[in-house]
């Protein structure tokens, strides 16, 4: 038998750009040095060493959650990978669920929903707004309903739900687990899980928390876990399945080989949120965001939402008529080594503000790229009054 030629392909070095780029789309976000050597670290997966980790992990991670739960684990993969986890075993076949939907991603909880047998209730927020909590009551009238989803911040479209907090009441009150996405809000605002009565927090390590993608953290509240524990149907996944990961995460028994470079690495970004504290962080997004929708709109550039709607992780950017995104992006990442993402089919820029991300020097290398990739383009914008107003916001701290 004869087999074909291997391959002829170049080390990555030479894939990558000679210069890093600095990442200030949606995610991934820049990763500290500490977080960086972690992640290059291998140790046994069920040794002592691991048991130790996993139990700061634990520890550090109820302190970001604002959660005294102990049903706390990180999940091999996306943040995707979470939200799914927390689905799969909170949705029973033939469940109702009503799903608050934003954008791409509060729907793709809706489908998940569906695809493990869920009867799904949608209620579609008005477009660029945030979902209210009156059109939620008048839907959970209905009654019969198992699960409440929605997130904290829409990703897609850089909408906050900031009704959250009595949306997840009201789903209590009427007999609800509330499950919220908060992939790219966890440690950049506030997120209370016990006091909003949250039953499941979704988030994932290459946002806010500004560890590597692909590793995840997941928390699920004491009445979560009652639910799973009192599940009747059988889970149709093994990998995401909380009782079985519960062995690995709780009783330091096996599950499957955890990825023990990637919890490394998400015991580093969590020690140093802890380091700096949730209220010096919180205020730390704060300003930055500020700073540069001062800097955008000051340049002479729209934001796509309304303040009173308006995600602070991830800012949206409306281009001018006759300007493509993807050719902004372009020039910003070919000639300045900025990286920002533009959207699932709206013609519009998205730039994190989401851990290392909110750092002065990052935001002005970024207004900056973006004011000259705009003149470029043939957009009329004023680069000194946006750099001037950003500067002002960020020296004044409001």
């Amino acid at each position: 038998m004869k087999f074909p030629v291997p391959p002829s392909v170049v080390p990555v070095d030479n894939i990558l750009p000679d210069e890093p780029l600095l990442m200030m789309g949606a995610g991934p976000v820049p990763i500290p040095h500490k977080v960086a050597s972690a992640n290059s670290v291998v140790i046994n997966h069920l040794g002592d060493t691991m048991n130790k980790v996993i139990d700061q992990v634990k520890t550090m991670a109820r302190y970001v959650f604002q959660t005294s739960s102990s049903h706390v684990m990180g999940v091999s993969g996306p943040a995707s990978a979470a939200m799914e986890m927390a689905i799969a075993n909170l949705v029973e076949p033939g469940a109702r669920v009503l799903s608050v939907c934003n954008g791409v991603f509060s729907r793709r909880l809706a489908e998940m929903v569906t695809r493990v047998g869920g009867e799904v209730v949608r209620l579609d927020a008005p477009e660029k707004e945030c979902a209210r909590a009156e059109a939620v009551a008048e839907m959970l009238k209905q009654g019969r309903f198992k699960v409440l989803t929605l997130v904290q911040g829409e990703t897609s479209n850089t909408v906050w739900n900031r009704e959250l907090v009595e949306i997840c009441r009201l789903g209590k009150s009427h007999g609800c687990l509330n499950v919220v996405d908060a992939v790219c809000t966890l440690s950049t605002m506030p997120m209370e899980m016990d006091d909003w009565l949250v039953d499941a927090v979704i988030t994932g390590g290459q946002k806010g928390l500004s560890s590597i993608p692909g590793v995840s953290l997941i928390a699920f509240s004491d009445d979560a876990w009652s639910c799973i524990e009192r599940r009747n149907a059988p889970m149709a996944h093994w990998c995401l399945d909380a009782r079985l990961a519960d062995q690995f995460w709780d009783k330091k028994a096996y599950h499957y080989t955890a990825p023990v470079s990637g919890i490394l690495a998400l015991h580093e970004a969590l020690r140093l949120i802890c380091d700096e504290t949730l209220p010096i962080r919180f205020r730390r997004h704060a300003v930055c965001s500020a700073a540069l929708q001062g800097g955008v709109e000051a340049m002479g550039l729209k934001l796509l939402i309304a303040p009173e709607s308006r995600l602070n992780s991830v800012i949206g950017i409306t281009v001018p008529e006759g300007i493509d995104a993807n050719r902004i992006r372009h020039v910003m990442s070919e000639l300045h080594k900025v990286e920002i993402s533009g959207a699932f089919g709206l013609n519009i820029l998205r730039i994190g503000q989401m851990g290392e991300q909110s750092r002065t020097h990052n935001l002005f290398r970024t207004l900056h790229a973006l004011g000259s990739a705009m003149r470029i383009e043939g957009g009329k914008v004023n680069m000194p009054a946006g750099m001037a107003e950003m500067e002002r916001i960020l020296a004044s701290g409001a």
